[in-house]
């Protein structure tokens, strides 16, 4: 059948007549489909297309006040609450920095926007040009609805049923083969790292994924842990009170939250914190591997909990608080290593 919207909305009809309870990225997936376009049937009825002027939009969404801000991946669901304040880009590049809402934005992956009305729960979703979701903002009952309908109203698409354009499969990392690695100067430039920022930059000067950079690292740099020993970790952080900070990233967000994680509930494959300004929700089962991560910096040593799928991709990454100028904190470092 060809995917048109209208054939579209009739299979995702079907589909959810068959399983009620499914969520709509589980569905997308079953269906051989995306998630934007189950969205986009919802257009003329709960959903309105969004112009693609997403920067003007994101620096609006201050307007209205405390939301949801919600960034995932397979494996990861990161929500954090907020106000969208000083928003701001350098060419393609955002970053909202306040101790609530806390995002690096990669604008150059950002193709579709929506609002969405799920049963009056109202929300701004924008998704990639593979039709994979990057970001979502959700209104809680403190947020102003008002404020939300006047944004939508102001950047609504002047077409909006429409078939969207989705591109094939994400381009895969090519990696140096052995026996061209030039290991010995990989693990010089990582022993002698200023910055944790620069350690992006490192892997792509050496052609490398991040997991087999791990593989390969210094020794004493990286070392392999299980799942049990992650879930151990932030039950230290949990019971000490231990200020950190969760990484979780989309293809077009990485979204952070720093502060406390206390309430830690375990539920079938997930793992959840369940704290009235922070969720997470990690399913276990999406983990291949963990590490412990070492880099230096030139504030000292920085350690870091990083999580991957069977892909290689980054599922979630742990820090302790730190800011930049400042060594590692203490705590963190003695939940680690005692």
């Amino acid at each position: 059948m060809e995917n048109t919207i209208t054939s579209i909305k009739e299979q995702w009809a079907a589909f959810k007549t068959q399983h009620p309870k499914v969520r709509i990225r589980d569905a997308a997936k079953s269906m051989g489909l995306t998630e934007a376009q189950l969205i986009n049937t919802g257009i003329d009825d709960n959903v309105v297309r969004l112009k693609d002027q997403f920067k003007e939009i994101l620096k609006e969404v201050v307007s209205l006040g405390y939301v949801m801000a919600l960034t995932r991946n397979d494996y990861c669901v990161h929500e954090r609450k907020g106000v969208y304040q000083k928003v701001g880009f350098n060419g393609h590049v955002g970053l909202i920095v306040t101790p609530d809402i806390d995002l690096r934005l990669f604008m150059n992956n950002w193709q579709f926007g929506f609002s969405v009305n799920e049963n009056e729960r109202l929300s701004l979703q924008f998704f990639d040009q593979h039709g994979d979701a990057v970001h979502k903002i959700y209104l809680v009952e403190q947020s102003n609805v008002e404020a939300y309908h006047t944004l939508v109203n102001k950047f609504k698409a002047e077409q909006q049923a429409s078939d969207l354009e989705i591109e094939g499969l994400r381009n895969e990392v090519l990696e140096t083969d052995n026996h061209e690695l030039d290991l010995k100067a990989f693990r010089e430039d990582w022993i002698n790292l200023k910055d944790t920022h620069e350690f992006h930059g490192m892997l792509r000067k050496h052609k490398l994924s991040r997991t087999r950079a791990l593989q390969l690292a210094p020794d004493g740099y990286a070392e392999q842990i299980n799942v049990d020993t992650v879930k151990q970790l932030l039950q230290k952080a949990s019971v000490q009170q231990t200020e950190i900070m969760v990484f979780t990233g989309s293809p077009g967000c990485i979204q952070i939250h720093t502060g406390q994680v206390n309430k830690l509930v375990e539920t079938g494959p997930w793992f959840n914190v369940l704290d009235p300004e922070f969720n997470m929700h990690l399913k276990l089962d999406g983990i291949a591997s963990a590490w412990l991560v070492k880099k230096p910096t030139i504030d000292g040593l920085v350690h870091s909990i990083e999580v991957f799928d069977a892909k290689g991709n980054t599922i979630v990454q742990f820090f302790g608080k730190r800011k930049p100028g400042l060594p590692e904190s203490e705590a963190w470092r003695s939940i680690l290593l005692n």
